[in-house]
Formats: structure tokens, sequence, C-alpha cells
């Protein structure tokens, strides 16, 4: 019987989404598989552009159905769905990094242009998706990254209501084929934020340059150089700390995505690591049968469970988003920083049991082991990440406030709260219920009670001993702190989707085993650091605990493993 909690193409039925969406999402799985393994492997090491799926992608008008706004929509199928949209980063993501790498800067591009008010360029954008056109996101530059405050692509007055856009950009995926895109710059006769300017451009105006690909990739990952590019005011889309705000909100909507991509790599890649040990033999015996392999894969299965688990929950609050909610201010950088984080682990918890096999050249395997690791580095590191959810800390442990339950999100429904996020800032003043009920519900569970006492004691870390004035410019310092806080959030979410569906608990109890692990490898970590003080010491070793060993749980949690020997294999 097939794993009902990994995507597997031999029986993957998306009913719970409406007709449309059904057959788009099954269409791309059966696309794919027709077209082979072989092919996907020969594209990947020869680095060809992606022309075939994108003509299949424009054929059935998946960009356009699923990235188009009600607002802007023609059709009624049309809609921005975060639900949806995760499902297909987990297809896209099964498949290869650069399939799903396209249509995430196409999501990044299209970010400005559905914030903006300008008509013209959202009629634009709309036009282009029908037509199967990709989009780009011109945000970083080679000198500054993502520093936005200090971009060198000038804007400089026409005389006639316009721009003349000189400078270049750097890192910018589909900068070779967008017809759209967004591009971040600032006016040269308006000084501070007052002049930034987001507009629309052409990758195939003559005044669009295409420097390189900057990556040995079929990821397009562009350099591109404008020089007196003319831009007219129907091409502009936000000026001034509009513009800024509209580069934070779009990555806001776009970081979300590299969870489920994750996800996707690591379930593809889950299938061909546990067949191959289950059928190899070493010393007369399958390598599946020595303890530290089953220890390894089952860490790895239930790593990917709660990968699954916490990245579903969190669409839930990013589609309930409003105003008066934001959570997902939270729960976003969480999806990139921890399931991205969780995803190489998995990746090497598997590699180190296939050892050599991960390397061939007619594995998906390697293919996973590379690209596994791009995905925590894209749309800001894991650094910067954690340091935005410390942000968040002592409100989400100590502070709650009552909300009304998020029911499960699966419904047809436009998430247009998404392009009207508002202003960037105030996220100390975000509000979140009480994480305790969560726990609560799943008490009698070993581990989860085991993580509860360590829950708590972060608790009273930030309430008693929380890092002074000094330890606050201490960012390695707080990155340690940071890691138990994710832990404590990414715990939190798993119990409230395992609640909503059910979960299997000694999957969930073994999955907590290993939080519980994690959590005690933070804390020795955090009574290591040079500014760590003696209380600070004394707590950390007070908060490290051994999980409640259960070798009956672990045993079939186990035969759950081994039941993906074979489950999955795709067609040559």
């Amino acid at each position: 019987m097939a794993d009902s909690l990994l995507f597997n193409p031999r029986t993957y039925d998306p009913a719970h989404f409406d007709p449309e969406t059904r057959r788009l999402l099954r269409a791309t799985v059966d696309w794919f598989e027709e077209r082979g393994k072989r092919k996907l492997l020969e594209d990947y090491r020869t680095r060809a552009w992606l022309a075939d799926f994108l003509a299949f992608a424009a054929k059935e008008d998946l960009f356009a159905t699923f990235l188009t706004p009600a607002s802007a929509a023609g059709r009624e199928d049309q809609r921005w769905d975060t639900a949806r949209i995760a499902a297909l980063n987990e297809i896209l993501g099964f498949y290869g990094l650069d399939y799903w790498y396209a249509w995430q800067v196409t999501i990044l591009g299209l970010g400005p242009v559905w914030q903006s008010e300008n008509a013209a360029a959202r009629a634009r954008a709309a036009e282009l998706l029908s037509q199967g056109e990709v989009f780009a996101f011109g945000l970083s530059e080679r000198t500054h990254g993502a520093d936005i405050y200090s971009t060198d692509m000038l804007l400089e007055p026409d005389g006639d209501g316009g721009f003349l856009a000189t400078g270049s950009k750097y890192y910018i995926g589909n900068g070779n084929a967008a017809g759209l895109v967004s591009v971040f710059g600032r006016r040269t006769d308006v000084e501070g934020p007052d002049g930034y300017v987001f507009f629309a451009a052409d990758s195939r105006h003559p005044a669009y340059g295409l420097v390189q690909n900057v990556v040995h990739s079929s990821k397009y990952v562009s350099e591109f150089r404008l020089e007196r590019y003319p831009v007219a005011a129907e091409d502009v889309l936000h000026t001034g700390r509009a513009a800024f705000d509209a580069a934070l909100n779009t990555v806001n909507v776009g970081k979300f995505n590299l969870c489920t991509a994750s996800i996707g790599i690591c379930e593809h890649a889950m299938y061909e690591a546990v067949t191959h040990a289950q059928n190899r033999v070493l010393y007369g015996r399958p390598v599946t049968a020595f303890p530290h392999v089953r220890r390894e894969l089952a860490d790895a299965y239930v790593r990917l469970v709660g990968m699954k688990l916490f990245s579903d929950r969190a669409v839930d609050y990013f589609r309930s988003a409003g105003p008066e909610d934001r959570r997902y201010l939270l729960f976003n950088p969480m999806t990139k920083m921890k399931v991205t984080t969780e995803g190489e682990k998995v990746i090497d918890l598997m590699w180190d049991v296939i050892a050599a096999k991960g390397f061939e050249k007619d594995t998906y395997f390697a293919n996973a082991a590379v690209e596994i690791r791009g995905l925590p580095k894209l749309e800001g590191t894991v650094h910067v990440n954690l340091a935005l959810i410390l942000k968040f800390m002592r409100n989400h442990l100590l502070e709650p406030v009552e909300y009304p339950a998020v029911p499960t999100r699966l419904d047809a429904a436009d998430d247009d709260f998404l392009f009207r996020q508002g202003p960037a800032r105030g996220l100390g003043s975000v509000r979140f219920h009480d994480w305790r009920p969560a726990f609560d519900a799943y008490a009698g569970v070993p581990n989860v009670a085991r993580f509860r006492e360590q829950a708590d004691a972060l608790c009273a870390f930030v309430a008693t001993i929380a890092p002074d004035e000094a330890q606050s410019r201490d960012l390695d310092f707080l990155l340690s702190v940071g890691q138990l806080f994710a832990l404590v959030v990414h715990g939190q979410l798993i119990l409230e989707q395992a609640r909503l569906t059910d979960l299997d608990r000694d999957v969930l109890d073994e999955l907590f085993s290993v939080l519980v692990r994690d959590f005690s490898g933070h804390a020795v970590e955090l009574h290591g650091k040079d500014s760590a003080t003696v209380a600070q010491q004394e707590w950390a070793l007070g908060a490290v605990r051994r999980p409640v060993v259960d070798e009956a749980r672990a045993a079939r949690v186990w035969e759950r493993v081994e039941a993906l020997s074979g489950a999955y294999e795709m067609a040559p």
C-alpha cells in the first residue's frame, strides 16, 4: 500500500481541489512521467534551457491559471491560491529544481506588478501570462547583493515624464527570456527612500543587454545590463517607500515556495534511496538489516513528514492572513529557513546510507544532493531568516492573545491580501495565539511531552535570562537562541496539522524524538558560546533531554519506511 504521507506519481489524485486544478496538477505529473527519467537527467547534465517544459505550461495555460489573481483574471478558474501553488511547487521539485526555478522567479517577477495600481502594467502582465511568457525579478546586484538601500540601477529623468534607466542586475532568474522584468532602482534627482522606483522592463528591448548566465545550469540565472533603457510612465509600478515595501512583500510571497520544492526533492530521493538500500546485500545481509541504517532512514522519513506537516499548516495561516492577523510573517521565514535546512538533513541521512550510489549519473539522487543545497540560500540566507524570526520570539512564547481557530484552507479562494500587505514594518507588534494547546492535545505522546519540557524551559530562559544588550549585538549567540525558538514553532505547527489530519501516533512520537535530540544539540551549542553567561550555561545543560525510547514503536515506523522500497520508480 502506498504511503499516504508522501507524494507518489503512481497514486497521486488531488481530489481536494477543484476540477481544473486537479486536471492541471495531474497533467503536469503525466507530462514528466511520459517524458521519462532518461530525458530528465540528460537535460540536467547538458544544462538545456527549459523550452519544452515552458511550451507544455503555455499549452495548458498552467502559469496563467495559477498565477493570475482574481482581480486581473479573464476566466473563473484563474486565482492566486497558495494551496494549489504549494502543490505545484512540490511536483516541480520532485522532478527537478530547474523546472521549479523558472516558475518561482516568475512568481517573484509578478509580485511587484500585482501589488501595483498601474492598470496598464497589470493588464500587460495578464496578457503575457496568457501567452505563456515567464517573468523575472530584477532586485539583486553584483556588488550589493539584495541590499536594496544601495542600488546602482539609476533612473535619470528624460524631460518628458519618463526616465532613462542605466545599471546592472545580477543573479536574476529567467533574465534571458522574461516578457516582463520587474526592476528595482532609484532616481538620480531624488534623495533617500522617496527616490526608489520599481518599473517593468522587457528582456527583448534593444537597450536590455544580456551579459551571461552566472551558473552552470538549466536555470538561467542572469546578469543583465540596461543602457539608457526608456522607462515610460506606464512602465512605472511603484515609487518611493511603496517600491521598497513591494520588494520585501514580494519576497514574503516568494520565499514560501522554497519549503514545498524542498519536500518534492526529498520525496523523489527517498524512493530511490530506500529502494537501493533494501535491495543491496552486504556481508550476506540487506543493507537495511543494519541498525544504524534503519535509524538514519527512519530519521530521514520522519523529518520529511515533519516538513510536510509544518508547510501544509503554514499554508492555512498564509491564506487566512489580513491586516489584523499577520502571524504568517513568522511562519513564512520558518518555511524558508527551517523546512529547507531539514531538507538538507534528510538528503544527508539518506546519502550516508547509499554512499557512492548517490553520485551515479543515472540517479535522481545525484541531482537532489546538489540542488537541495540551494534552497536554504535563496530569498535570504538561513542567518537572515533566523534573525528575522527572533523579532517574534517574546510575543510568541510569552504574550499570546486570542484568535479565531484557523481551519484547513483548501478552498478555491483568491489570496488577495498577499498583494496588499502594506508597509513592511512593525514586526514587533505582531501577536500570536497560545502555542501550548497544540502540545496539550498530545500530552500523552511520550516524546511530545518530553519536548514540551524543553519548550517550557525556553520560555523561562526568555523571561529570566534573555540576551542582554551586549548579547543582542552578538549575532552568533542570538542565532543559537533562534534555533531553539524555531524548533518550538516547528513543533507547534506540526502538532496542529497532526490533529487536523489524524496523523499516526507512532510517526508523531518518532518525529518528536528527533526534535528532542535537535533541541538538546542546540542547547549544548549555546552552552559553548563565548558570550554565554554562567546562568545561561547552566540553563543550557539543564534543557538537555533524552528522548523516550520505544523499540516496538521504532519497529512499526521502520515498517512504513521499508514499504517505500519499490513503491515508485520513474519510467525510463
